[in-house]
């Protein structure tokens, strides 16, 4: 039985590209990390006092709805996060 005819193909060689790799600039403002780690810390500090207080500080009249502020700063936290290149 005769062998089959491998065919060679030529190596893949890019065209060559006339655009030019531009450089991107990433930075992000100078408030952002700042402002991120503030409302981090802020609300684990809101949320650890309301514990450590029973309760009573460090709004006494909004009662449990302090955990959900507390989480809201961090949620604020992780919102101005986004903005950080």
């Amino acid at each position: 039985m005769p062998k089959s005819r491998i065919r060679k193909k030529a190596d893949f060689t890019p065209p060559p590209s006339s655009k030019q790799a531009t450089n991107i600039k990433l930075s992000s403002h100078s408030w952002v990390a700042p402002v991120m780690l503030a409302l981090f810390l802020i609300g684990l500090a809101w949320i650890v006092i309301f514990y450590v207080t029973d309760g009573r500080l460090p709004v006494q009249s909004l009662g449990n709805w302090n955990i959900v502020v507390g989480f809201g700063f961090i949620a604020g936290g992780f919102a101005v996060s986004t903005q950080w290149k």
